[in-house]
């Protein structure tokens, strides 16, 4: 099936035609954005060197933060990384699913440089969406797919997301509905000295517990030591609105839009139950009605920590910041 022009822009039910399209357009090199469980990615065959420039030139994304490399399974993995027993571990126990792993590239790893950012290491997904999975396993290759929209903005949870931040510069849109867990993936990397084990790291909270991956390895995370940054969503400043956001809010000062969690009510909520799960799937959303609303500023009140609520407040504190 022959893809579209570039100069076409299409939000399209991820049909099998759909699919068949976008995976056309992946193989002439182009990006396409997709749903995941996570967030909506902007997708491209990552062994291109062209196709993951139009990556970074589309997102408008700094050239020295890595992109994660979907993978359709594990042989597809296994090309790509140095697997020990304990990714192995983790990938059998969340694979496919919102889990990232970053692990030392494999020797003769075929991926565009610019995918790794010049790091020894690769971060890794196998994503459990369907329109995803069917895209991957159809076109016969990996993918480097971030979130799509514009570096540093809210992401997207929905196909119109996609398209009021990446305007007309995107070829085609699968839209899959709502994304399930509405916030980018957790984010692991194995650590290693000397060829031993030598601990793990948490480089970015999301919807896989973290006290998840201790009880499997029967070792708590090493803290973060240093500023590298070797994987997405590690800027400072991240996830933001185009609005000043402000966090912890228990009501709305002159001139915000105040979104609520459980008993404080505002102009939207996220959960009024304080159900977690809810609210991560709700956040983006969230943010990006409020961007959309004609109040000059963004509230949002508390979420508690723990489990999910650590991914949230790690999303609310960078879009603050």
């Amino acid at each position: 099936m022959p893809a579209s022009k570039p100069s076409d822009t299409q939000i399209l039910p991820a049909d099998a035609d759909a699919i068949a399209r976008a995976v056309a357009i992946l193989r002439e090199g182009r990006p396409v954005a997709l749903p995941t469980e996570t967030v909506y990615g902007l997708a491209a065959d990552a062994a291109r060197a062209d196709a993951v420039a139009a990556i970074y030139r589309t997102k408008g994304r700094p050239d020295f933060n890595p992109l994660i490399v979907h993978v359709p399974d594990m042989a597809a993995a296994r090309q790509l990384a140095e697997f020990d027993e304990r990714a192995e571990k983790i990938a059998a126990a969340f694979w496919p699913g919102p889990l990232t792993l970053v692990l030392p590239l494999a020797q003769g790893a075929r991926v565009a440089p610019a995918v790794t950012a010049g790091l020894p290491t690769i971060a890794l997904r196998c994503p459990a969406h369907p329109v995803m999975r069917a895209v991957l396993q159809e076109g016969g290759m990996v993918l480097a797919a971030p979130s799509a929209n514009r570096s540093g903005a809210i992401s997207p949870t929905e196909a119109r997301h996609v398209a009021a931040s990446l305007g007309t510069g995107l070829e085609l849109i699968l839209d899959g509905g709502p994304c399930q867990a509405g916030l980018e993936s957790t984010i692991v990397a194995l650590r290693n000295l000397g060829g031993a084990p030598a601990g793990w790291q948490l480089l970015r909270p999301g919807p896989v517990d973290p006290a998840a991956i201790e009880a499997l390895l029967g070792e708590p995370p090493l803290p973060l030591t240093d500023q590298r940054i070797e994987a997405p969503g590690q800027l400072a400043s991240h996830y933001a609105p185009g609005k000043p956001l402000r966090v912890n809010a228990v009501s709305a000062e002159p001139g915000e839009w105040l979104i609520g969690f459980g008993d404080v009510v505002g102009d939207d909520t996220l959960s009024a139950s304080g159900d977690l799960a809810e609210a991560a799937a709700n956040l983006y959303a969230a943010l990006h009605r409020a961007d959309a609303s004609p109040a000059q500023r963004i509230a949002v009140a508390a979420i508690p920590a723990g489990g999910m609520g650590d991914a949230i407040n790690d999303r609310l504190k960078r879009a603050a910041a």
